[in-house]
């Protein structure tokens, strides 16, 4: 009760703020009431920032939909929906240089939403509350290739995400076919991690009941046409084919082009106001840090520690793809941003960029379609 007490204006704007809810973040922060409250107000800005409201109505890329290697099949054994993730016939590198990294995390975020509404659905028809999920993580094939620097990155960026947004939602992340190499690729917390060995097909059945296990993990779902391997629900990803390469058919008419020297960084400022704007950026010579920031004090020149952090400011691999994304201002402010190259050793970076303020008349899906 105190801690709803303390968040009040909070659980409104949650898609479940029921006790269930609430507890998942306490538990999280061994019920450190200060320490609970000041994450889920950040879990608010996250909401925010990634659209969470209305991602269960976007739609992602063609080539996310084909090749991103995922899908959420059938209840464990107490009825919590299962997440599968076909790690070793990903194609990260082909993947990521086909789509941005904020799409294949939207993706994923998506993902996470869909699968708190499973949960609800199952509490629902079970009578008892489901409020967690079982992931089963297939690393047949998995080799060096995965081990690609901006594939591992984004993982890790996911998982730390997952960690921070969706606390106490995982009760077992299960792993099959696993090689040697499985720990040097992931470092997750071992309570949670389940690695089972050869005989894993029947090992599953001690979590996953066999009627809700796919025939190719080993029991005896199947699609409704009878395909063993459940295409329906999930994605098995496989070598992206070139032709969705975004970085030459992209990579077209940008109204700036600058360089930023090694140690420094650029600002971007301008006075957005109502529906808000949108940007696209690309580089070259490397990834570069992006973050939006909005001013507090106007007509003076401020530091990125002294303004509101509206975008984080992180790395992104703009070398490989271009990256997009919007803001959504209520009234009229003074917006900066940042493009980061001040944590680089190396020669400058060009970055080739368009913003474009919308005016109150023009809706983001009619300049979206732009980009």
């Amino acid at each position: 009760r105190v801690f709803r007490e303390n968040i009040q204006g909070v659980p409104s704007a949650l898609p479940s703020p029921d006790d269930y809810f609430l507890l998942r973040w306490l538990r999280a922060w061994s019920f450190d009431l200060q320490k609970s409250e000041d994450v889920l107000r950040k879990h608010m800005e996250f909401r925010k920032q990634q659209d969470l409201a209305s991602i269960l109505a976007w739609q992602p890329s063609e080539v996310v939909r084909l090749y991103n290697a995922n899908g959420i099949c059938g209840q464990d054994g107490e009825g919590s929906p299962v997440w599968y993730h076909i790690m070793g016939s990903l194609d990260p590198k082909d993947l990521l240089l086909s789509a941005s990294k904020q799409e294949l995390l939207s993706d994923s975020f998506q993902s996470c939403e869909l699968l708190l509404r499973e949960c609800e659905l199952q509490s629902q028809k079970l009578g008892k509350k489901a409020e967690k999920i079982t992931a089963v993580f297939d690393l047949e094939g998995l080799g060096l290739r995965h081990l690609w620097k901006p594939g591992i990155e984004l993982l890790q960026e996911f998982f730390s995400a997952l960690e921070a947004n969706y606390p106490e939602i995982l009760k077992n992340l299960i792993v099959v076919n696993a090689p040697k190499l499985f720990t040097v690729t992931f470092n997750l917390t071992r309570r949670k991690v389940v690695i089972l060995g050869d005989n894993w097909k029947q090992e599953l059945t001690k979590f996953i009941s066999p009627d809700q296990l796919p025939v190719e993990f080993g029991r005896t779902m199947t699609d409704p046409d009878g395909n063993p391997k459940c295409l329906t629900k999930i994605n098995y990803g496989g070598e992206v084919p070139k032709s969705y390469y975004l970085y030459n058919q992209v990579r077209l008419q940008y109204e700036h082009t600058v360089s930023v020297g090694c140690g420094s960084s650029l600002r971007v400022e301008n006075e957005i106001l109502f529906p808000g704007c949108v940007w696209q950026f690309a580089s070259d010579g490397g990834d570069i840090g992006f973050g939006v920031f909005l001013k507090t004090k106007m007509g003076e020149r401020q530091r990125a520690r002294e303004m509101t952090e509206v975008l984080p400011s992180q790395c992104y691999n703009a070398h490989l793809v271009p990256e997009d994304g919007s803001i959504t201002c209520l009234g009229v402010s003074s917006y900066v941003l940042r493009f980061d190259n001040t944590y680089s050793l190396v020669p400058s970076k060009r970055i080739s960029y368009t913003v474009e303020v919308l005016l109150p008349d023009q809706t983001f899906m009619e300049k979206m379609e732009k980009f």
